[in-house]
């Protein structure tokens, strides 16, 4: 084992800086759970003790970014044996444990778990408390947001992200879904600065140092990633719903968009209410805006956490929205904190959940077709997935780490789920039988059998074929339509094949499916069950149907392709009482190039009553790319909703043309709304000369909301390769008065790399991106390290090679590992150094398992002296190690 060791480590010694630090920071599969392991597949983990409450009390640090707490636990074991806890505790450097109750014969800090050991058994009849006194510079769960890092002064703040499992890296618990428990933070902060928390307000007063002491207590219990600490300068908003005090924060600087961004609330709470059944079960219900927030929300325990991206101008008119936002986390309170999925395989219970709801709200606030058109979407992304692509069920324990699970399948599929149960029950069955899901296991954790449980039993019915379809294995049925009339027997003849790649877990699908044939005279329904690979179906009608529909309601979730004549396509697109069958109709006569087609999708951009089927109908026409299609949108910029003038101006912008340019000129001239001006100088990208220069650095040096018309520009002279672009670019991104959000200033900095990459000289470039590859802003510090793997400077490797060794699979350290290969790809040794790669990894494999071999005996070597030298009489000699390592 020793020879082996040492072959790796010679072996390790002369390959690159960048693939060095790529072996030993373990960036590779080999450091995770092998696939067919038992720890590859994910459960609840095992409680011994019930943990009733968590009580934290904890200074931060603003300027080193720092904490320090102590964090108090009372729990009661599960059974008589219980001598060991464990706790998730990363990377807490504890300092003091102190017992009241039993005796604690000593603990264990590996640091990602903090080990009890207890002299005794823990009687079952009696609490226990434990405080943990700690500090912390938390990498994960706690984020600071400080002028050190770049922001603003009178923003400072901090803010906590429990989900998934990073709670852990703040204070120490059972950092998992199935232990609920109650909580109160005390934080130490200026005097001036704002503390927010879960449940209610108990106090606020003077404490040492001169800090105040904000104390905050929830009294229902809830789960460990829903723990919430928001402290800083911050600024307020209030409203109220009944007796429920509402508030809307935001860093102080960005206090005059909270009312546009949170205005909805109210409304949305009664809806809820109404709609689900059950009353607000939380003490408050705050919003909370924090800077860089590395997700759209969190749904904190009565006060969410949100990005600031969701705040904006009234100038953006209806452009953006914060409505299903703040509607999905509300939605949240009853799915994922009143009821809390027991394990991450069941999230989709809390995210379908919050999802599909914020869909019913946009349906009550905007009307049927705004609902539909959220269904839409939400299939969008994933329904035309192939089985390989989309080979896991909505339930899947197969993962390594939680964040894997957070996508389409728990969020639009999830909804769509929902959407099916509803349909089949009715709206009014469907919500008696979640306010008895809600109510039966209020303040606890569910799995999906506990919903299926309460359906059957309210409905009467058997939904395991449901579930079962839809739930517990993959994929979705696709079904190929082909429809034809016979106009001697009137007879509509329609075929349905189920198309979908059929694997052993991939099966046919058994549904009921609605066919609407619609006449001039009548509206003809009729539902039939699929279930085989092809159904022909013989319909008798009275006369030959315009249009025929298949699934009209939009109630299946299903890929449908749909072979009609173009008369009924035509009919199907102009019928303006069936939203989805024009969408679709859109997309199918979009196919043609010809001018009927044009003409069709004009009258439709232009006349439309709803805006998503005049932006399908604009990207169609931009498809087409033809002289009349250009002319077509350019006939169609009067437009009174800013999406859809926002859509035709993106799409004439993907022109090359003078027509374009002139209309993107035009544009930028004269509209007031600074998301239309930022696709309106982006549309100049394509075209060189001086005289589309001036238009662009002018657009450059513009001020607008985040910078947003200045981000346009950026990219139009990226597309330019403008390499005399790039000083007017460097300054006005080094100008402190730039407004740029840290996402846009990390894109702006990969841009001046791709210009300055065509350069000999890269002097200038390098010095300024350089400088921020040490940023503290982490969306910054990544963008700059991207940047420089654009800009191939050499320079750059010894930089970058300092940050390769971060936390294994860690943006900083992949961005850092990236960039150096980047730079060095046109090397002659490349493909040398890939197959030294693949030989030092599987070298690294095998060290690892007998590194792990070896240290296991040496354990039981050790505890063997250990357990021989105590139990030897006092004048006997310890034994040697030789003699130790006979007993192998």
């Amino acid at each position: 084992m020793r020879s082996l060791i040492l072959s790796f480590l010679a072996l390790a010694s002369f390959i690159s800086p960048a693939a060095h630090e790529l072996v030993c920071a373990g960036a590779f599969r080999g450091s995770y759970a092998p696939v067919d392991s038992a720890e590859f597949r994910k459960y609840a983990p095992e409680r011994n003790v019930d943990i009733l409450h968590i009580a934290i009390d904890i200074t931060p640090n603003f300027r080193e970014r720092s904490i320090h707490a102590t964090t108090t636990l009372r729990f009661k074991p599960l059974n008589h044996s219980v001598t060991e806890v464990r706790l998730n505790a990363q990377d807490l450097r504890i300092q003091d444990i102190v017992s009241k109750g039993a005796k604690l014969a000593a603990h264990q800090n590996t640091d990602t778990e903090l080990v009890l050991t207890y002299s005794e058994p823990l009687p079952t009849d009696r609490f226990q408390e434990l405080a943990v006194t700690y500090s912390a510079f938390p990498r994960k769960g706690l984020y600071f947001r400080t002028k050190e890092m770049g922001y603003k002064p009178e923003d400072e703040h901090l803010f906590t992200q429990g989900e998934d499992i990073e709670a852990r890296h703040w204070f120490p618990c059972f950092d998992a879904p199935n232990e609920k428990f109650t909580s109160e933070i005390i934080c130490r902060v200026p005097s001036e600065m704002t503390v927010l928390s879960n449940g209610k307000l108990v106090s606020e007063k003077p404490a040492d140092n001169n800090l105040k002491a904000v104390h905050w207590f929830q009294d229902k219990p809830h789960v460990s990633y829903l723990i919430s600490l928001v402290a800083g300068h911050f600024k307020k908003v209030e409203d109220k719903y009944k007796e429920i005090d509402l508030a809307f924060y935001t860093p102080a600087s960005q206090i005059d968009y909270a009312q546009t961004s949170f205005a909805e609330t109210k409304e949305m709470m009664d809806f809820f209410e109404k709609e689900i059944g059950v009353p607000y079960p939380w003490a408050k219900y705050y919003q909370v805006c924090v800077q860089d927030f590395m997700w759209g929300g969190m749904e904190n325990t009565s006060i969410s956490t949100l990005t600031d991206r969701t705040l904006f101008p009234k100038e953006t008119e209806n452009i953006r929205s914060s409505q299903g936002l703040v509607a999905h986390e509300l939605a949240h309170q009853w799915f994922g904190d009143l009821v809390t999925c027991e394990d991450w395989s069941q999230i989709w219970l809390n995210e379908g959940f919050a999802t599909y709801y914020a869909h019913l709200y946009n349906g009550h606030k905007d009307g049927s077709d705004e609902f539909l058109y959220g269904l839409y979407n939400s299939a969008s992304g994933f329904i035309d997935r192939t089985v390989a692509q989309d080979s896991r069920p909505v339930v899947f324990r197969r993962y390594d780490q939680p964040t894997e699970l957070f996508g389409y399948l728990v969020y639009p599929k999830g909804a769509w789920i929902l959407h099916m149960l509803r349909t089949e029950l009715g709206p009014d069955l469907f919500r008696k039988c979640i306010k008895t899901y809600l109510e039966r296991h209020q303040y606890s954790t569910v799995v999906t059998h506990d919903l299926i449980s309460v359906i059957e039993e309210i409905s009467g019915r058997e939904f395991d074929r449901f579930f079962d379809q839809w739930v517990f294995h993959p994929h979705h049925p696709e079904l190929q339509v082909k429809y034809s009339w016979d106009q001697h027997a009137k007879l509509a003849r329609v075929t349905i094949s189920q198309t979908q790649q059929l694997t052993n877990d991939v099966a046919l699908f058994h549904f009921p499916l609605k066919l609407r044939f619609k006449s001039k005279s009548a509206t003809i329904d009729r539902v039939f069950q699929i279930k085989d690979k092809q159904t022909d179906l013989f319909i008798p009608l009275d006369t030959a149907p315009e249009t025929f529909r298949v699934d009209p309601d939009y109630a299946l979730l299903a890929k449908v392709t749909v072979d009609l004549p173009r008369p009924m396509l035509v009919a199907q697109l102009k019928d303006e009482s069936d939203l989805i069958g024009r969408m679709f109709a859109v997309n199918q006569v979009g196919k043609g190039r010809d001018a009927e087609t044009i003409k069709l999708l004009k009258e439709r951009l232009q006349k439309d009553p709803f805006f998503a089927v005049r932006n399908e109908a604009a990207e169609a026409l931009r498809h087409i790319h033809t002289d009349d299609s250009l002319q077509a949108l350019l006939d169609s910029t009067d437009q009174s909703d800013a999406r859809v003038r926002n859509k035709v101006t993106s799409e004439i912008g993907s022109f090359f043309n003078e027509k374009a340019a002139a209309h993107s000129l035009n544009v930028l001239a004269r509209e007031k709304n600074p998301d239309i001006r930022h696709n309106a100088v982006r549309g100049l990208g394509a075209y060189p000369g001086e005289q589309y220069r001036e238009p662009l650095l002018a657009a450059l040096k513009s001020d607008s909301y985040e910078d947003i018309v200045a981000d346009g520009a950026i990219l139009a002279l990226r597309a330019r390769r403008d390499t005399a672009a790039i000083e007017p670019m460097i300054t006005e991104l080094k100008n402190p008065k730039n407004d740029f959000n840290s996402r846009d200033f990390s894109a702006a900095l990969q841009t001046v790399a791709t210009l300055a990459s065509d350069l000999e000289n890269k002097d200038s470039a390098y010095e300024f991106l350089v400088r921020y590859a040490n940023d503290l802003r982490e969306p910054v510090r990544i963008g700059a390290m991207r940047a420089l793997g654009i800009l191939k400077d050499e320079r750059a490797v010894g930089v970058l090679t300092n940050f390769t060794s971060g936390p294994v699979g860690s943006a900083e350290t992949l961005a850092a590992t990236r960039a150096i290969e980047q730079i060095r790809a046109d090397r002659p040794t490349g493909n040398e150094l890939g197959s030294l790669r693949t030989e030092v990894l599987d070298l690294k494999k095998q060290n690892d398992e007998l590194k792990k071999s070896f240290e296991e005996l040496k354990k039981k070597i050790e505890a063997r002296d250990s357990q021989s030298s105590t139990q030897a009489p006092a004048s006997t000699p310890r034994r040697t190690t030789p003699s130790a390592g006979k007993r192998r």
